[in-house]
Protein backbone atom coordinates (compact mmCIF):
# COMPACT_ATOMS: atom_id res chain seq x y z
CA UNK A 1 0.00 0.00 0.00
CA UNK A 2 1.09 3.75 -0.61
CA UNK A 3 -0.24 6.68 -0.23
CA UNK A 4 2.00 9.76 -2.07
CA UNK A 5 1.03 13.37 -1.15
CA UNK A 6 2.09 16.05 -3.59
CA UNK A 7 1.32 19.91 -3.42
CA UNK A 8 2.66 21.32 -0.72
CA UNK A 9 4.97 24.70 -0.70
CA UNK A 10 5.35 28.06 0.44
CA UNK A 11 2.44 29.72 -0.06
CA UNK A 12 1.76 33.55 1.11
CA UNK A 13 -0.37 34.36 3.86
CA UNK A 14 -4.02 35.05 2.55
CA UNK A 15 -3.72 32.07 -0.50
CA UNK A 16 -5.19 29.01 -1.72
CA UNK A 17 -3.27 25.79 -2.24
CA UNK A 18 -4.56 22.16 -3.55
CA UNK A 19 -2.51 19.02 -1.74
CA UNK A 20 -3.55 15.62 -3.49
CA UNK A 21 -2.73 12.37 -2.47
CA UNK A 22 -2.62 9.16 -4.68
CA UNK A 23 -3.20 5.71 -3.25
CA UNK A 24 -2.15 2.24 -4.66
CA UNK A 25 -2.46 -1.00 -3.88
CA UNK A 26 -6.22 -0.77 -1.92
CA UNK A 27 -9.55 -0.80 -3.22
CA UNK A 28 -9.67 2.94 -2.76
CA UNK A 29 -13.23 3.57 -3.26
CA UNK A 30 -14.16 1.54 0.04
CA UNK A 31 -11.81 3.47 2.15
CA UNK A 32 -12.33 6.88 4.17
CA UNK A 33 -9.79 8.98 3.32
CA UNK A 34 -8.54 11.88 5.48
CA UNK A 35 -6.10 14.57 5.92
CA UNK A 36 -4.25 14.99 9.14
CA UNK A 37 -1.81 17.80 9.88
CA UNK A 38 1.28 18.11 12.75
CA UNK A 39 3.04 21.94 13.23
CA UNK A 40 6.40 21.53 15.22
CA UNK A 41 5.82 20.99 18.56
CA UNK A 42 2.04 19.91 18.34
CA UNK A 43 0.13 16.72 18.08
CA UNK A 44 -1.00 15.12 14.55
CA UNK A 45 -4.41 16.61 14.26
CA UNK A 46 -7.47 15.48 11.81
CA UNK A 47 -7.98 18.44 9.08
CA UNK A 48 -10.84 16.63 7.41
CA UNK A 49 -12.23 13.43 6.01
CA UNK A 50 -14.46 12.11 3.38
CA UNK A 51 -16.04 8.62 3.43
CA UNK A 52 -16.90 6.26 0.58
CA UNK A 53 -20.17 8.14 0.41
CA UNK A 54 -18.50 11.15 -0.17
CA UNK A 55 -19.56 12.77 3.11
CA UNK A 56 -17.19 15.54 4.81
CA UNK A 57 -16.58 16.34 8.08
CA UNK A 58 -14.03 19.47 8.95
CA UNK A 59 -12.28 20.87 11.90
CA UNK A 60 -13.69 23.48 13.16
CA UNK A 61 -10.48 25.52 12.42
CA UNK A 62 -10.75 25.44 8.59
CA UNK A 63 -14.51 24.63 7.86
CA UNK A 64 -15.39 27.49 5.27
CA UNK A 65 -11.63 27.48 3.74
CA UNK A 66 -11.26 23.89 3.27
CA UNK A 67 -12.22 21.54 0.99
CA UNK A 68 -11.78 18.14 0.24
CA UNK A 69 -13.03 15.77 -2.28
CA UNK A 70 -12.18 12.32 -4.18
CA UNK A 71 -11.61 11.12 -7.25
CA UNK A 72 -12.21 7.19 -7.42
CA UNK A 73 -11.32 6.75 -10.81
CA UNK A 74 -7.59 8.19 -10.29
CA UNK A 75 -7.56 6.86 -6.89
CA UNK A 76 -7.03 10.42 -5.57
CA UNK A 77 -8.19 12.72 -2.70
CA UNK A 78 -7.88 16.54 -2.69
CA UNK A 79 -7.71 19.21 -0.16
CA UNK A 80 -8.11 22.54 -1.47
CA UNK A 81 -7.24 25.15 0.99
CA UNK A 82 -7.86 28.73 0.74
CA UNK A 83 -7.66 32.03 2.72
CA UNK A 84 -4.82 30.33 4.29
CA UNK A 85 -3.15 31.39 8.11
CA UNK A 86 0.10 31.26 9.09
CA UNK A 87 -1.58 28.42 12.06
CA UNK A 88 -2.21 26.24 9.05
CA UNK A 89 1.45 26.17 8.44
CA UNK A 90 2.46 21.99 9.18
CA UNK A 91 2.87 18.74 7.61
CA UNK A 92 0.25 17.62 5.83
CA UNK A 93 -0.38 13.44 6.16
CA UNK A 94 -2.93 11.62 4.11
CA UNK A 95 -4.67 8.79 5.59
CA UNK A 96 -6.47 6.00 4.17
CA UNK A 97 -9.08 3.74 6.55
CA UNK A 98 -11.02 0.85 6.06
CA UNK A 99 -10.97 -0.30 10.03
CA UNK A 100 -8.07 -0.35 12.57
CA UNK A 101 -6.93 -3.25 10.64
CA UNK A 102 -6.35 -1.46 7.60
CA UNK A 103 -4.95 1.73 8.66
CA UNK A 104 -2.68 3.72 6.45
CA UNK A 105 -0.50 7.02 6.02
CA UNK A 106 1.65 8.86 3.47
CA UNK A 107 4.58 10.06 4.23
CA UNK A 108 3.50 13.90 4.28
CA UNK A 109 4.08 16.82 2.49
CA UNK A 110 5.36 20.54 4.11
CA UNK A 111 3.07 23.14 3.55
CA UNK A 112 4.12 27.01 4.98
CA UNK A 113 2.39 29.85 5.36
CA UNK A 114 4.32 33.19 5.37
CA UNK A 115 3.68 36.84 5.83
Amino acid sequence: VQLVESGGVLVQLGGSLRLSCVASGIIFNVYTMGWYRQAPGKQRELVGSIGSDGSTNYADSVKGRFTISRDNAKNTVYLQMNSLKSEDTAVYYCNARYSYAWDYWGQGTQVTVSS
